[in-house]
């Protein structure tokens, strides 16, 4: 991997992942308990050996670029090595697109030494060796290679849909096709191969379809809708079949896209044998660990109610005080008070739920102090009446956006 640099993509605003992403970018959105959603991606990236890292910021970059700085100096510069964050510059304008932010950055990835570019998206959830698709790239002499998943084809119009030849190259590609008629895939005939969002390009090539693309009249400036499609008719564009080392059945890959998505991916967690294996010691996620005491579960009294947790994930320095937590994410510096009943949900960092309250099926943003006696995810027209953001799936989301209130109905908890 000393010949490739990476380029991860992290700029986004995530509006459909709003209101959590009100205040911060996509990929610093707590994930998990104690990760960031960007930890996955850059946790491939090391454990890939792929040190060599520059990363495009944009939309409310604060939070992010502080949680790279302090949790992710691992690597050596004395070594060539970095994790290089580079914001965008209002000067050049804002990024208009995924290629159009790689190529306002052209210069500073030719200054670099470098045979191939590995184009990279700080917003999705999975275990890839990248070293796997580069010895393909290598192996079949291409000069683009795209990561691409196995999906159904119900999920057709959720994905770039990619056709592809005996040989792996890629001959064809569709955009969110709705049809009904969507390619199979080489690779299993009862799937579909849909681009991850993944590219290896080789340098000098990438730096001339980017220049091609930005001065094409109409373009959005994206790898999959523009640059990709022109490339297919002149270039040697081969497909790699995603290949899963979370060391499940199933393969994992989730784009947390939307918020039911991202909730449904977090719930995934605290089952009892969850898709997403986090304790793997031979692929560690890392993190930026802050200092803080461990979770602490009390009122163990006679007559008084016992904190517990059950079926949950819970956080260093969280407190559940008398409270009952099922099937839940808590994040670092969750406090959970006396009487309360939490389930199926997640708590965001530094959330903390009042006596007396019940909250379920919910999103507590990071640092929103829930009142007393407040009733959440059990009547969604007083949610709404509440100010609180409801899903298409009815995930009740509570932010610092809104007013948080006492429900009128509120109930204690007997």
């Amino acid at each position: 991997m000393e010949n490739v640099l990476a380029i991860l993509l992290a700029g986004g605003a995530g509006e459909r992942l709003h209101p959590l992403t009100r205040e911060t970018a996509k990929p610093a959105v707590p994930f998990g308990g104690a990760y960031r959603i960007i930890d996955f991606t850059l946790s491939n990236c090391i454990n890939s050996n792929l040190r060599r890292i520059f990363v495009l910021t944009q939309y409310k970059s604060l939070e992010l670029i502080r949680h790279i700085r302090d949790g992710w100096s691992i690597v050596s510069p004395e070594l060539g090595e970095y994790i290089e964050i580079i914001p965008a510059e209002r000067q050049a304008g804002w990024y208009r697109g995924t290629a159009d932010a790689v190529y306002q950055n052209t210069g500073s990835i030719l200054a670099e030494p470098a045979d191939q570019v590995l184009i990279l998206a700080g917003d999705q959830i999975y275990k890839m060796n990248y070293s796997s698709m580069l010895e393909q790239h290598r192996r079949l002499n291409a000069d683009i290679t795209i990561a691409t998943t196995q999906v159904s084809p119900e999920e057709a119009d959720r994905f770039g849909i990619i056709e592809t030849g005996p040989d792996q190259r890629v001959v064809g590609f569709e955009e969110k096709p709705r049809h009904g008629h969507p390619v199979r895939s080489i690779f299993n005939p009862d799937m579909l191969s849909a681009s991850m969002g993944i590219y290896i390009f080789n340098r000098d090539l990438l730096a001339r379809v980017l220049r091609e693309d930005a001065e094409a009249p109409g373009s959005s400036h994206d790898f999959g809708k523009d640059v990709i499609p022109r490339c297919l008719r002149d270039c040697r564009v081969m497909a790699y079949d995603f290949v899963d080392i979370n060391a499940k059945q199933a393969r994992y890959w989730r784009d947390v896209g939307t918020l039911d998505a991202y909730y449904e991916a977090n719930m995934d967690l605290v089952a009892v044998t969850p898709q997403l294996n986090l304790y793997d010691s031979t692929w560690p996620i890392r993190t930026r660990l802050l200092q803080q005491p461990p979770a602490k579960f009390v009122f163990a009294q006679e007559g008084r109610r016992m904190g517990v947790a059950v079926d949950s994930i819970v956080s260093a320095g969280c407190i559940i005080s008398g409270g009952r937590v099922m099937h839940s994410v808590l994040s670092p510096g969750v406090r959970v008070n006396s009487y309360c009943e939490v389930e199926f949900s997640i708590l965001m960092p530094n959330a903390e739920i009042g006596r007396y309250s019940r909250i379920r099926r919910a999103i507590i943003d990071s640092n929103v102090k829930v009142p007393e006696s407040s009733v959440i995810g059990f009547d969604a027209e007083e949610d709404r009446r509440n100010g609180y953001h409801l899903t298409e799936s009815g995930i009740v989301v509570v932010s610092g956006a809104a007013p948080v209130q006492i429900a009128q109905k509120a109930r204690s908890v007997e």
